[in-house]
This record gives structure tokens, C-alpha cells and sequence, in this order.
């Protein structure tokens, strides 16, 4: 099969998608996609589940994952593909991360209730919990629909982001060491995006990257729906200065996000830097 439309940062209902594993394949097939991947937060059921749904005549598809990291430098979302998923290494920090986002959204569930008086009912938050890997879109669509907020963005930006503790992160060593060790590839997502608002950019951005290129990181996301043609450019240069990788993904959340499937800022595999190219050969036995 020829792979020229490519995606490979997308999110199902396993994490904070809209669209069931199922649906996604269905969205990709729509929107015309040659390979993709799904990459839900801290999770990898997706990517056990779609080679089970995979006929003869649909995309291609690669394992993926993001993984939520913090360190002294801030915060990072890694990506990594191609990797095993019955290795245990990826498998114990998948738990690992699950455990803490279920855990971070316990504490928002409770910190929104105690600091601005709005009460969940018990079946409402029993019903948040049932969902594969609750965060804040869950809550906000909780709050929408219990007539608290008119929109996800309300709540997420004036109540949800409001409440202050201190959770905890996976690191980015450990999450880049666990990827490798499965047989994956690391790649750091949307690396001017830090947390929330933040740009990061420059020397502080170049000193994120070699910090990284030291734990093993193999590669950036260059192609990106939120990048104009300058940032793209400048992630590719700053790629071509490690050595690395660059990948090309949408983050489709489905309705969650206005972004859409398939918009990474890349028309064709074959307009796109060698250093994306490589990728895709360095990972084409690992493309179901």
C-alpha cells in the first residue's frame, strides 16, 4: 500500500476522544487517511483493539501512546509508536500514569464541589469513573450537563483550571526509557506547546530537546494542526540539529476539539521533510 496522507496523533473514548476505537477507523477510512495511529493518554487499549478491527482493504496502522510527564524543565506530552503492547514495560507505566490521572481527577471532582458549591450527584460521578481514563473534558461535560457551565471551555478554563493541587506526573525519562525498552519509538508531541497557554520556544526549547536527546528521545513532532509554517519549519531545523525524527498528527479529540481528522499541516508524505520519510521506513515493519 502506498502511504502518502498520513496521521498519527489522534484520541478515542478510551482516553478523552469522542470516537469509540471502533469509530475512529471508520473517521479515518472518511477522511481518506493511507496510516494512522491512535495515541490516547496514558493508555494503549486502542492500539490492541483496532488490528483486531482491521480488514483487508482499510489504512494502515502503527501502535501509539501519549504520556502526560512533568519535570524540573515543566511539562511534556511524549508520544511514542511501534511499540509492543503486551510488553511489560510499557504495560507498568501505562498503569502507572492511569492510576495518576484517575487519581488528579478525584481531586478536581472534589476541589470544583468544595470551592465553588456545585454538587455532583453520586451516580453522576460513579457514572465519570466508568469511563476508560476520566479527566478534565469528563468533568466538564459533567458540569455542561448538570447546568453549572454553557460550555466544556467555560468550565475547563473559569472552574476545572481554577483549582490548585499538587499531583503527580510520570517523568519523561522514565516514559522515554519504557518506550524503548518495548521496542517503540519516542517522540516529543507539539514541543512548543508546554502547559496550558505556554510557548515555548528558542534557547528554552533547544534546552528541552537536548535534555530529552539524553534520556533517548528519537524524535519531534514537526507536522502539527495548531502550527503556522514558521514553528513548523523551526521544529524541523531544530530535528535536522539532534538527528531526529519528525512525525506529522492532527490530536483529533472528535468533538472535544475543533480540530479536525487528518489536519497536520502535511498534505503528502511525499512533499514532507526526509527526516519524516525516515521515520516511516525506520517503523514500516511495525505497520500493521
Amino acid at each position: 500500500m502506498t502511504i502518502s496522507r498520513i496521521d498519527l496523533h489522534m484520541h478515542t473514548t478510551v482516553s478523552d476522544g469522542t470516537n469509540s476505537p471502533s469509530e475512529i477507523l471508520s473517521c479515518v477510512k472518511d477522511a481518506g487517511i493511507d496510516l494512522f495511529s491512535v495515541t490516547d493518554h496514558d493508555a494503549i487499549k486502542a492500539g490492541k483493539m483496532i488490528p483486531e478491527l482491521l480488514a483487508e482493504g482499510d489504512p494502515s496502522f502503527i501502535t501509539g501512546v501519549e504520556f502526560s510527564c512533568k519535570d524540573e524543565l515543566g511539562k511534556y506530552h511524549i508520544l511514542g509508536y511501534g511499540y509492543d503492547p503486551d510488553a511489560p514495560a510499557i504495560n507498568a507505566v501505562v498503569d502507572k500514569g492511569h492510576n495518576s490521572r484517575l487519581e488528579k481527577t478525584r481531586k478536581r471532582v472534589e476541589l470544583v464541589q468544595q470551592e465553588f458549591g456545585f454538587v455532583f450527584p453520586d451516580e453522576e460521578v460513579d457514572r465519570l469513573f466508568e469511563n476508560d481514563n476520566p479527566g478534565k473534558p469528563h468533568i466538564a461535560n459533567l458540569m455542561v450537563n448538570l447546568g453549572y457551565c454553557d460550555s466544556k471551555e467555560t468550565a475547563i478554563n473559569d472552574y476545572i483550571d481554577k483549582v490548585k493541587f499538587k499531583p503527580f506526573y510520570l517523568s519523561p525519562e522514565e516514559v522515554i526509557v519504557s518506550i524503548i525498552e518495548s521496542g517503540g519509538i519516542p517522540v516529543l508531541a507539539h514541543p512548543v506547546y508546554g502547559s496550558g497557554s505556554e510557548l515555548i520556544i528558542g534557547e528554552e526549547l533547544d534546552e528541552r530537546v537536548r535534555r530529552l536527546v539524553g534520556f533517548g528521545i528519537r524524535g519531534l513532532e514537526a507536522y502539527y494542526s495548531g502550527f503556522p509554517e514558521k514553528m513548523k519549519d523551526s521544529v524541523i531545523r531544530l530535528a535536522e540539529k539532534y538527528g531526529l525524527y519528525v512525525t506529522a498528527g492532527s490530536d483529533y479529540h472528535g468533538s472535544n476539539k475543533l480540530v479536525q481528522l487528518g489536519d497536520t499541516n502535511l498534505e503528502r508524505v511525499e512533499d514532507a521533510a526526509p527526516s519524516l520519510r525516515a521515520f516511516l521506513e525506520t517503523v514500516s515493519d511495525r505497520i500493521i
